[in-house]
Order: C-alpha cells, then structure tokens, then sequence
C-alpha cells in the first residue's frame, strides 16, 4: 500500500515539474539553436545571444527594465520594512485592521485589477504615463512582499538585544541602525531580491502603465512575439528567466539563513 503510494506520489511530481518545466526547458534548449527557424534544430550556436546584444531595441528595453526594477525595489524595500516595523512594534493602533488589508491587498489581488486601478490613479493625478509611472506601480506591487518577509524575521527577533543597547544609554534611533538593522539585514536583501525579480518579469501592470520611452524588456518580447517566433526572443527570455532564478534563489537562500540564525540565538 505503501510502496503503491509512493510510486503514485513520484508519478504526480514528475508529471506536475515536466508540465510547468519542460516547456521552459524547451526554451532554453532552443535559444543555442543555430537554425533561423525556431522548431527545428540546426545545431548548437551561441549566435542568437551575440545578435541580441546587437538589437538596440531590446538592450534599450533590458536598460529600462533594469532601472525600473532597482529603484522600484529600493523604494518598495524601504516602505516594506517600514511598515513591517509598524506591524510588529507598535502593537494594537486606531486603523491597524485597515493599514494592514491596504498593504497586503496588492498580494492578493489580480494584476488586472491592480494595473487598471494605477492607471485610472495616474490619469486622475494628471500623471504623464512613463518611466516613473511604472516604477510606482511595481512599487506598489511588490512592497507588501517586502512586508511579509521582513515581518516574519522581526516576529522572531529578540528583543532583550535592543532593550540592553537602550539600557547602555544607546537612543531609539541609535539603537535600530547598530542592533535591529544589521540583525534583520538578511531579510531585508532577501525582500529586496524578491522584489527586484517581481519587477524584472512584471508584464500585465507594466503593459497598463507604460507609455512612450518606457518599454519594458517582457513588453518588446511579447509585442514581438505576437508578429513570430524569433531565436533573438529565446536567448532574451532565457536571460531573463536566468536572472528570476537567481534573484528567486537568492532571496530564499538569505532568508532561511536568517532564520537559522535566529533560531540559534534562541
């Protein structure tokens, strides 16, 4: 019973990975293709790799998206840990039911909807769509990862730590910037990865937001994927699913370390 159990529960994982991976894997395969024609092998060649860094338009568009995904990070990093702070620290406060489903509705709720709501914000405010309005929007996107991650390292953190600095005559500020920020550091990069990764694949918010000089790397795919399959657009997407992957790894490297040290000072 056992043994038959087992062989169906290895069954399902494989079928369920090769279903949600193979055809990645496919992609990656066919991005060192050396034939011009995208389903048919000619061949291993890092040719369409060296033409993509020769296509202004889509190095134009990875610079965009990179800037976009740095300082929309940075930001959302900041107001996340903000804000995880004022989960965790300041207990009970008129609003906190409210400020609370505020910062995780964005996790939640569809992209549709969080795209089209930032757009009809943006046209209220008479805000010109771009760059900037872009960066706000995967602001908006990814802060509440920020919060969710940095708020469970502060849930486990020790506080004698802070009240010893306070006691030694160290003020609230002192004390956060020489205890509580290098102690929950590795969350903080671990939310800002996560982040930055959510911003460098983001194509449905991105799509309601954008506006003329502001192409972002997943918009030019899509659009040109939507005219034909190009080899140029597999080594693009294998980059960039390179870099999620990495970012993605990173972050949850660094924050399983935080909470093994955390569990160590326990």
């Amino acid at each position: 019973m056992n043994r038959r159990l087992s062989l169906f529960n290895v069954t399902s994982l494989v079928l369920g990975f090769a279903f949600l991976y193979l055809p990645i894997l496919l992609l990656v395969v066919y991005s060192f293709n050396g034939s011009r024609l995208v389903t048919v092998w000619g061949g291993f060649s890092t040719q369409w790799y060296a033409a993509l860094f020769r296509n202004q338009a889509l190095m134009e568009a990875a610079w965009v998206t990179l800037r976009i995904a740095f300082l929309s990070a940075g930001m959302a990093t900041v107001l996340g840990t903000l804000a995880a702070l004022a989960l965790t620290r300041y207990g009970r406060f008129p609003g906190r039911t409210l400020f609370t489903g505020m910062v995780y509705a964005p996790m939640v709720m569809p992209e549709v909807i969080t795209g089209l709501s930032l757009l009809l914000f943006f046209v209220a405010v008479d805000l010109d769509r771009g760059f900037w309005t872009i960066t706000l929007a995967h602001t908006t996107l990814t802060m509440c990862f920020v919060t969710v991650v940095v708020q469970s390292r502060l849930m486990t953190f020790d506080r004698s730590l802070e009240e010893a600095a306070m006691d030694l005559g160290a003020p609230p500020l002192r004390t956060f910037f020489a205890v509580t920020l290098p102690l929950i550091a590795p969350s903080i990069v671990a939310g800002f990865l996560l982040a930055f990764t959510l911003s460098l694949d983001d194509l449905v918010i991105a799509s309601f937001n954008t506006g003329p000089g502001a192409t972002t790397l997943p918009i030019k795919i899509y659009s040109q994927v939507r005219l034909g399959l190009s080899p140029e657009i597999n080594a693009a997407s294998t980059i960039l699913i390179g870099l999620v992957t990495l970012g993605v790894i990173s972050a949850t490297l660094i924050s399983k370390r935080s909470v093994l040290r955390s569990r160590r000072n326990v």
